[in-house]
């Protein structure tokens, strides 16, 4: 038979009541949880970093020789100084 836990929102107002005397500020609590985190052995998941795109030789020719051959010579100056 599995217990229920007490909702995140009730469990918060319990809690408020024993740091409400310590007058908490975002780094307190930060800390706080951290050692909270700590002493529950609860991991925080890491996120997998996505590389950037990087385009293909073949794509990046593409681009220039589009550049390159712009016909509103404005926009081109400005992709050329840009580059």
């Amino acid at each position: 038979m599995s217990e229920r836990r007490i909702s995140p929102k009730r469990k918060a107002k319990e809690l408020a009541k024993y740091l409400r005397g310590e007058r908490p500020d975002y780094a307190y609590l930060k800390s706080l949880f951290q050692h909270l985190r700590a002493e529950l052995e609860v991991e925080v998941p890491k996120t997998a970093k996505k590389l950037p795109y990087v385009p293909t030789e073949e794509e990046l020719k593409r681009y220039y020789d589009v550049v390159w051959q712009a016909k509103n010579f404005q926009d081109m100056m400005i992709v050329k100084t840009l580059l």
